[in-house]
């Protein structure tokens, strides 16, 4: 979509991403972030959620918690992510893909080795809206970025291919706030997909929406809004599905993630908090 003025408007999935921009910009103006983000605040003031925006109404108290909850999990997950690339790096691995990459900033913001290369997997509308930010604020890239616009339900095996990604090397794969919006055999062949892509010795981080957190969601939420597209959750057994895709993985909760940085949660623990949400997985030799 285009405003009066010609600009491009956020819509549909990919508009979360500037939400998840706005949280980010509000964590790097903390006086003691857990990552920053530079970009953050050009991207979310691009796409109309700037901090003059005011929020959106929430129904109640309850939904207002709800909305402070997901905000939290996104800075806990960033810097989760964060933590998994750069291990991934140290441990050898040169070739990144992002996929749903969104207003990630990633290639921009953090420090990554002589040779590494990075492919930002999304749709051409929020790559070109993204590509006209990075442009106005002049960003360099720290390593080679290499945009692919595809649609993950299309063949972007082979616009990864043809991007320049190289199978038998290893590759680290960030989902990060995809899963959820995808139904669970839309993610089960997603991961088959990659599982194919990644040579051994590989990695893949992962968000996944906890048990029980679509229901508890979805109740109230305002159309449009992400919760309201929200439409799978993690397994039961999260480490016995990926072990069965080939993956040796490692589940965490929010709440310990969380506790290691130092910023625990003084609520209660939720029982739907589950087992699980962000996810660390080593490919396994083949």
């Amino acid at each position: 979509m285009t405003d009066a003025a010609g600009r491009v408007e956020p819509s549909g999935v990919w508009a979360t991403a500037v939400g998840v921009a706005r949280v980010r910009a509000m964590e790097t103006a903390c006086e003691q972030p857990l990552f920053r983000d530079p970009l953050a605040l050009a991207f979310a003031t691009a796409g109309g959620r700037g901090p003059e925006t005011p929020p959106p109404p929430r129904a109640d108290e309850a939904a207002r918690r709800r909305w402070l909850g997901v905000a939290f999990s996104i800075v806990i997950r960033t810097k989760f992510l964060d933590d998994l690339l750069d291990r991934a790096v140290a441990s050898g691995v040169r070739q990144v893909v992002l996929l749903g990459a969104g207003m990630d900033s990633r290639a921009f913001r953090m420090d990554w080795p002589a040779g590494t290369r990075l492919f930002e997997v999304d749709t051409a509308e929020p790559l070109s809206f993204k590509a006209s930010v990075l442009r106005q604020e002049r960003a360099v890239a720290r390593c080679a970025r290499i945009t692919v616009p595809v649609d993950l339900r299309e063949d972007w095996p082979g616009a990864l291919a043809a991007a320049g990604h190289d199978p038998a090397q290893p590759t680290v794969w960030i989902a990060e706030g995809l899963l959820i919006y995808l139904p669970e055999d839309a993610v089960q062949s997603l991961l088959e997909r990659v599982g194919a892509l990644s040579a051994a010795g590989s990695r893949m981080g992962l968000t996944l929406g906890p048990r029980g957190v679509v229901e508890r969601f979805r109740g109230d939420a305002a159309s449009g809004s992400a919760a309201s597209m929200w439409v799978s959750e993690m397994p039961q057994d999260p480490v016995g599905w990926l072990d069965g895709l080939g993956w040796e993985a490692e589940t965490f909760t929010l709440r310990e993630r969380a506790e290691a940085y130092g910023r625990p949660v003084l609520t209660p623990s939720q029982q739907d908090e589950g087992t699980g949400g962000l996810v660390s997985a080593v490919r396994a030799a083949h």
